[in-house]
């Protein structure tokens, strides 16, 4: 998409709103320790562009209230938490501005290249699979995923507001969430996939029945209603857009926070996803009786990963893929702790076992996961079969912890074509191009031949080895990372133990369990698992070798907040005047996920944080 010009709006730094202080003083960014285009999308852009464009020329662009208040609420970070937040301050007559250091190409953030899967339970689409769903077995698999473990009930444990929002969160997507989202215009994909089939046993870690929704449109499409709102609110004089505006410091006054200071950076055209310059050309502050944070997380900020990373984890691989654009960095999370918020569970964080080179990158060191099915067979780097429970799709931090244990940065997938084509996707909104333009004939093509975008990494992508042999697999695989690691003798030993207990129904092996577990499951059947085979019969082939990086992603710690999204500092009081929602918040309370995640809790975790922060200070600002 061709991003609206900075022209659309005058200057940013001759705004009124921004007034002249001294120069950005940089503080932040580490935590504490030791911080293409949718066709429906650019329409959107351009409509919007229009109203927003001829009403902030009337306006010329102006402050918001009382000379000393340029608005009743300033909101960092322009994600789809932040605009969740926006629109509800606007809806309840708030006037809004909407802070972000990036253009307005990357309005949205992160959820716009997301697969757009939501965690729904019960849900009519569950239902049509003939699933079996219940608030009580949610909150068992949550619960069991979790492991909340400090300080639950301590009203100053680190845990504490994490699982009330995981309570509250569980019953907002097994009540409300869908139909909320429903009558905003969101649909789904029929068929229900299952992310995070666990460890094995009931009360343990991962999801009892499917329940990752996949949005008809993915990422833009959940994003999609909400820009709508805050457009038609610029339009109509309730929110006023800053982009380029890096927040380097929170105003205080009287232990209250009361506004934002920072640098303008130069305009930039930038793509989506691309760096933008980082160019100082003003300074402002802007005023407001609240601000609320959602500036999402770390994970492009591989020296602050490793400089928190957990040690039950092992060492942080030396190289890993990013999943998210450079802007991703944690600055304000640093910055919010020093103006008293506290930080909790810093060192909880998710990150993919599947992590792919981009072959045609888009930001620094693009990383694309493959969302595998039950079938490939786990191999470390040197050609050891992982034991249970890391299986493709059942226990991400589990697979990572024994990755790391492997002394090695990277595992490998031994697949067949055959698995390849009915199991393999990728993340990302473009990538599923089917998906996300809402193409149905390009999608029922995935029945009779292997997706586009797939192929195309398959061929083009530097983690492939195709071979029609075991052994020139191997000499493959061996060559690919420059050393002799793997043994053929001992990879086909392996493989022909798997393919000897095809042979029944029934068998000892774990994974093959899973196999036919999954294909008892009508969705898998339909879309997302292969007939159970012989990984070295030839007619399943060509054999596959996949080089699996660590992808970073998600941080499942930050700034402590209640139930309304109000900051928590070190004692445990709320900070007047400051909240916070998204990943920035941990999602809500500093970690409403705990140690693991279900999927599809990432993108719901922004809105169902967004909307309770949005609310919330909403309804402190009332008069």
């Amino acid at each position: 998409m061709a991003p609206m010009a900075d022209t659309a709006h005058p200057p940013l730094d001759s705004a009124p709103a921004a007034r002249a202080t001294g120069p950005a003083d940089g503080t932040g960014g580490a935590l504490p320790g030791p911080a293409t285009g949718v066709t429906r999308r650019h329409a959107l852009t351009v409509a919007g562009g229009v109203l927003a464009g001829a009403a902030l020329a009337a306006q010329a662009f102006p402050a918001f209230g009382a000379e000393s208040q340029d608005a009743d609420a300033i909101v960092v970070g322009h994600g789809l938490a932040g605009l969740v937040a926006t629109a509800e301050l606007a809806a309840a007559g708030r006037k809004v501005l909407l802070l972000d250091q990036e253009p307005e190409a990357s309005l949205g953030g992160q959820a716009f290249w997301s697969f757009g899967g939501l965690f729904l339970v019960d849900s009519d689409e569950q239902r049509l699979m003939g699933v079996k769903d219940s608030r009580d077995l949610a909150w068992q698999d949550w619960l069991g995923t979790a492991g909340f473990d400090r300080g639950v009930d301590d009203p100053r444990g680190q845990d504490h507001w994490a699982y009330k929002w995981a309570e509250s969160y569980v019953d907002f997507a097994s009540g409300e969430k869908r139909s909320w989202l429903a009558g905003l215009g969101v649909q789904w994909f029929p068929i229900v996939g299952w992310a995070e089939r666990g460890g094995g046993l009931a009360h343990g870690h991962g999801n009892s029945v499917p329940r990752f929704h996949v949005t008809w449109g993915t990422g833009p499409a959940v994003v999609e209603p909400f820009e709508k709102k805050v457009r038609a609110a610029v339009a109509a004089g309730k929110v006023g857009f800053r982009f380029r505006h890096r927040v380097d410091g929170l105003v205080t006054t009287g232990g209250a926070v009361t506004g934002v200071r920072g640098a303008v950076l130069e305009p930039s055209g930038a793509a989506r996803g691309t760096p933008s310059s980082r160019t100082v050309v003003g300074d402002f502050e802007l005023r407001a009786p609240v601000v609320v944070v959602t500036s999402g997380g770390i994970g492009a900020n591989q020296d602050l990963i490793r400089q928190n990373w957990p040690a039950r984890l092992g060492t942080p691989p030396k190289f890993m893929v990013t999943g998210v654009p450079a802007h991703v960095d944690g600055r304000m999370l640093g910055i919010t702790e020093q103006a008293g918020a506290r930080i909790v569970n810093p060192d909880r964080m998710w990150h993919y076992t599947e992590g792919l080179r981009n072959y045609a990158p888009i930001w620094p060191n693009h990383g694309i996961r493959i969302l595998p099915g039950p079938s490939s067979m786990w191999f470390d780097a040197t050609g050891r079969r992982f034991d249970t429970p890391d299986i493709p799709g059942y226990d991400t931090l589990h697979t990572l912890g024994s990755i790391t244990a492997s002394g090695y940065d990277y595992s490998w997938f031994v697949t067949t074509q055959k698995i390849l084509a009915k199991e393999f996707a990728l993340s990302g909104s473009e990538q599923n191009p089917d998906l996300t333009d809402k193409n149905v004939w390009q999608l029922l093509s995935r029945i009779w031949q292997t997706p586009e975008p797939i192929e195309r990494f398959k061929n083009k992508g530097a983690d492939f080895v195709v071979a029609t042999s075991l052994a020139d697999l191997v000499t493959g695989m061996n060559k690919l990372t420059g050393n002799d690691l793997v043994r053929l003798a001992d990879l086909k030993r392996q493989i022909e133990a798997r393919d000897r207990e095809i042979d029944n129904p029934y068998t000892k092996d774990v994974q093959v369990m899973g196999i036919r577990n999954a294909l008892a499951y009508i969705g898998d059947s339909l879309s997302r698992t292969a007939s159970a085979h012989k990984i070295l019969d030839p007619s399943a082939g060509p054999l596959i070798a996949v080089r699996l990086n660590v992808l970073t992603r998600k941080t499942l710690g930050g700034l402590q907040t209640d139930l309304s999204g109000r900051v928590l500092g070190p004692t445990g009081s709320p900070i007047a005047g400051l909240y916070a929602a998204g990943e920035v918040a941990g999602f809500g309370g500093g970690g409403v996920h705990g140690y693991r995640s279900l999927e599809g809790t990432f993108l719901g975790g922004c809105l169902f944080s967004g909307r309770q922060a949005g609310r919330a200070a909403a309804a402190a600002t009332a008069t």
